[in-house]
C-alpha cells in the first residue's frame, strides 16, 4: 500500500490508526472462512442467488478489514476494505479486479432492491474458491499462524 494514499485515506478519516489486534484479525477471518463456507453449502438457484452472493460478497469485505487491521488501521467503507484486497500477491491476481463490479452489484441488492442473478452468484463463488481461500491463507501467514499443509507437513 502506497504511502501517499495512506496519508490521504487517513486525512479524510477513510481509515483510522488502530492497534493491531490479533484476536479480532483471527475472528474475522474465521467468520469470513465460516459465512463463505455455509453460503456454499446452500444450492444455487434464481430464489437463492442473492443470499448467496450477499454472505459471499461480506466474506470478502471482512477479509479486508482483516488486512487493514493486520497494517494496523481500520476501515471506515466496504471501498477501502475491498482497495486492501487489490494488492495482494495471489495466483489469480487478475481476479481481484472484480471486486468494485462485486461491490456495485451488493449495493443494489442492498439499497436498490435487485436480485443477484444466478451467473453473478456463480461468479462470486468462483472468485471466492480461486481468491478467497487463497486470500485466507496468505492473511493468516501475515498473522504468523501456520498453513494447514505444513501443521500437516512440517518443514524439514
Amino acid at each position: 500500500m502506497k504511502k501517499e494514499f495512506i496519508d490521504l485515506w487517513l486525512k479524510t478519516g477513510i481509515i483510522r490508526i488502530r492497534q493491531k489486534d490479533n484476536e479480532k484479525i483471527k475472528s474475522m477471518i474465521n467468520s469470513a472462512e465460516i459465512n463463505a463456507k455455509v453460503a456454499k453449502t446452500i444450492q444455487l438457484d434464481e430464489n437463492s442467488a442473492t443470499l448467496i452472493f450477499r454472505e459471499i460478497y461480506e466474506s470478502i469485505r471482512q477479509l479486508g478489514d482483516a488486512e487493514w487491521w493486520l497494517l494496523g488501521y481500520e476501515p471506515s467503507n466496504h471501498e477501502i476494505s475491498l482497495e486492501a484486497l487489490k494488492e495482494m500477491d495471489i495466483k489469480e491476481k487478475i481476479k481481484l479486479n472484480s471486486l468494485d463490479r462485486f461491490k456495485k452489484t451488493r449495493h443494489d441488492i442492498n439499497y436498490r432492491g435487485f436480485r443477484s442473478t444466478t451467473s453473478q452468484a456463480e461468479e462470486i463463488l468462483d472468485f471466492w474458491n480461486k481468491c478467497g481461500e487463497e486470500i485466507v491463507k496468505v492473511l493468516r501467514k501475515e498473522l504468523g499462524e501456520k498453513d494447514e499443509d505444513e501443521k500437516i507437513n512440517p518443514p524439514s
